[in-house]
This record gives structure tokens, sequence and C-alpha cells, in this order.
């Protein structure tokens, strides 16, 4: 069976970065554990990254906060923006293409 989860050839880009030995270990023995290839652990967190799953996100604030990734006034900014998003989004239903367009405002307008 083919995995939905890969692109096809023409449209895919290669992601790569660098880690120690022992962390690439235990991700391909984590990954073997749940069933999955380490190509798919990473589509599906980028995804739920690109979506805006909360539960990634708060992941992603509490990484920014333990590794000081990001200056304190950034990230409250940052929260501010995403709570104001999520009430506009709620107040006039909006669908994904009118948020995208939002977002992009947003962006612009605050040099994020």
């Amino acid at each position: 069976m083919k995995d939905p989860t890969i692109p096809n050839s023409t449209d895919r880009k290669k992601i790569m970065f660098y880690d120690s030995l022992d962390r690439q270990t235990k991700l391909r023995i984590r990954c073997e554990v749940d069933g999955i290839s380490q190509s798919q652990f990473f589509r599906m967190m980028v995804t739920g990254y690109i979506e805006n799953d909360e539960l990634i996100l708060e992941f992603f604030k509490k990484c920014k906060e333990k590794y000081n990734l990001q200056g304190q006034h950034k990230r409250i900014k940052s929260a501010q923006l995403q709570g104001m998003s999520k009430k506009t989004i709620a107040t006039f239903a909006l669908g994904d293409d009118e948020v995208e367009s939002i977002f992009d405002i947003i962006e612009t307008e605050t040099g994020l």
C-alpha cells in the first residue's frame, strides 16, 4: 500500500537537519514502536504545525520558553495575534481561504 503522506515525485522537496546519533536512534525506536517511518513522523508534525494544531503549538510554545528561542515580548505578541485570529474566526465563521488571507495581512502589518 502506498503511503498517503508522501507527495508525488514532481512536488516533493527534501528537508534535512542534523541531530545526535543517540537522538536519531531513540527516534527510530519510537517510530518503530508506533508503526510509522521517520518520514511519516516528520510529515505529520509539519502538517500539525502548518494547520495550527493546538497540541503541537502548545508544545512549541513550551520549547521556545524552555530553550529561550524567542524573546518574551515576541512570544507574547505572537500569542496575542493567535488569540485575535481565533476570535475573528469564531465571530465570523470564516473558511480556510479567508483565514489564510487574514494571516497574510497580519504578517504583513506586524512584520512577523
